[in-house]
């Protein structure tokens, strides 16, 4: 049975359907209107060759050779130089999920209409990416601003049958990948390399990935919050409506809400009112402000990035109703290294005040609960979670390491003619080994809270932490000897990140937002 395809049209992606058409290894295809205005504006770029026109790009050479014409005869070998020539990065590979992401938004970018390029071109790209072909990209090399130059060439030397790429996992040449997909290696034509590397398509990859998975982690940091609040008999007073409305601001009404969902009819609570308490730590009783505070800048990136992988990135486009070429500067990653900037400080303050819950859970004077949740009469001879928390205070403090802002800086390239350029790919790239960061400190935050709900016990938590509760003692039983304490928290890590387990909350709560 075929697949069914996602018709891409140039301006209908969104973080969600991205990530699922690349999750679900979903084929695409090519709307009919797109494919109307690509025809237009390459018809155009054909005539503007015809006439012998000087057109940056198409009939000259790139960056400070802007004024070097090219002769005709030389076109195809200047798009096919200049793919070689920029396939010039460093360092780790581009993970193969984001790479997917890249191919998909360089697709709908030149799906536009605005790119000049044939139309073959555009097919040639939908079959590779349909094929599960991956090509091999290198992470580092890229200044943001003539888009992401070097790791693009590095994704369009497989569309020409350079370099390597992965197949069914395995890394081999891309002639050899694409002879088994039966495709033809393309021959680049007037404009063609250039519409391939000229854009934004690795930072937005990243950040797609990253505000999709930052999402999922902002309700996770409420459950698990939760849990930890329950497990310190704090008090959820702190979170009553009336509070929220007079600093209303969006993501703190829904911070306090979900958090008033999750507790709602814990036996604990109740348990302990009238203790004399008069208000918890700011870790416990500010959940709201700073984690409402996270969720609003996740929507402001969210804007942000689903603008930009609807957009015409190159330069110059082609704008074929009034017959125009502009050359201009849509492929500067400004606005993406701003975003990345700003979403990887964002979870990072949700994994500092994450990180200060665990540390009072294991701290017997600050939590009223047996020192580092290991049973009393096993205490000494047994650690218990003790290094759990250095753990999360270690992957705390390399986050402030890699939330110095990549956006402040620049850097001149190509003789001063790009002199300034964005290092949005720096900025998106950290904000992603961030966000990696953050999965495992809310992961050491259940591991601990779960535990810490044990001594509380037979009193039974709140609607949604109890269910969350009872999904993980389904899998991970109370620790009550050493073991290897980085099994548990890669363990709890898949817990949290199975999509079965946010759902069984949300079962019990309604939706979490």
């Amino acid at each position: 049975m075929q697949k069914r395809s996602f018709p891409i049209t140039g301006n209908n992606l969104t973080v969600e359907n991205s990530v699922k058409i690349v999750i679900s290894d979903q084929n695409i295809s090519l709307s009919k209107s797109s494919a109307k205005k690509i025809n237009a504006s390459r018809k155009l770029v054909e005539k503007w060759i015809a006439n012998d026109e000087i057109i940056y790009g198409i009939t000259t050479g790139f960056g400070e050779f802007k004024d070097v014409k090219i002769s005709q005869k030389d076109l195809h070998t200047l798009q096919r130089n200049l793919i070689l020539s920029h396939a010039a990065g460093v360092g780790k590979y581009v993970p193969d999920f984001i790479v997917r992401l890249m191919l998909l938004f360089r697709i709908n970018s030149i799906a536009g209409g605005y790119s000049g390029v044939r139309i073959g071109l555009v097919e040639h790209l939908i079959k590779i990416f349909n094929s599960g072909i991956i090509p091999l990209v290198l992470s580092q090399g890229s200044v943001g601003s003539s888009g992401d130059l070097a790791p693009l060439s590095h994704l369009a030397l497989t569309v020409i049958g350079e370099g390597y790429c992965k197949l069914d996992g395995e890394i081999i040449e891309s002639k050899l990948a694409l002879k088994k997909k039966n495709i033809s290696p393309v021959n680049l034509s007037a404009k063609e390399g250039l519409a391939l590397i000229n854009g934004t398509q690795m930072m937005s990859a990243y950040l797609c990935k990253s505000i999709y998975d930052a999402e999922y982690l902002s309700k996770l940091a409420d459950i698990s919050g939760s849990m930890s609040l329950d497990a310190l008999r704090g008090t959820d007073r702190a979170f009553d409506e009336k509070l929220q409305r007079v600093r209303p601001h969006k993501g703190q009404i829904s911070a306090a809400g979900n958090l008033r969902k999750l507790l709602q009819g814990s036996e604990i609570l109740k348990s302990h009112k009238g203790c004399g308490k008069v208000q918890d730590a700011y870790s416990l009783r500010c959940m709201p402000q700073v984690h409402g505070a996270v969720k609003d800048t996740i929507e402001y990136c969210r804007k942000v990035l689903e603008i930009e992988i609807n957009s015409a990135t190159d330069n110059p486009l082609i704008f074929s109703e009034s017959e125009e070429h502009i050359e201009g500067g849509n492929f500067h990653g400004e606005p993406l290294a701003l975003i990345g900037d700003f979403l990887a400080i964002a979870m990072s303050e949700l994994g500092n005040i994450s990180e200060r819950r665990v540390a009072r859970l294991v701290d017997g004077s600050l939590s009223g609960l047996p020192r580092f949740l290991i049973d009393k009469d096993k205490a000494g001879l047994n650690s218990g979670l003790m290094i759990a928390q250095y753990t999360s205070a270690s992957l705390v403090s390399e986050n402030k390491v890699l939330c110095h802002p990549a956006s402040v800086d620049s850097i001149p390239t190509s003789a001063n003619q790009e002199d300034h350029n964005s290092m949005g790919s720096i900025s998106a790239r950290k904000c992603f080994d961030v966000i990696n960061n953050v999965k495992k400190i809310i992961a050491v935050e259940f591991l601990c809270a779960s535990q810490g709900i044990d001594f509380v016990r037979p009193l039974k938590s709140g609607k949604g932490t109890e269910e969350a509760y009872l999904f993980i003692r389904k899998t991970i039983d109370h620790v009550s000897e050493d073991t290897i304490t980085s099994e548990l928290i890669l363990k709890m890590t898949e817990i949290i990140f199975d999509e079965n387990f946010l759902q069984s909350v949300e079962k019990k709560t309604g939706t979490l937002e």
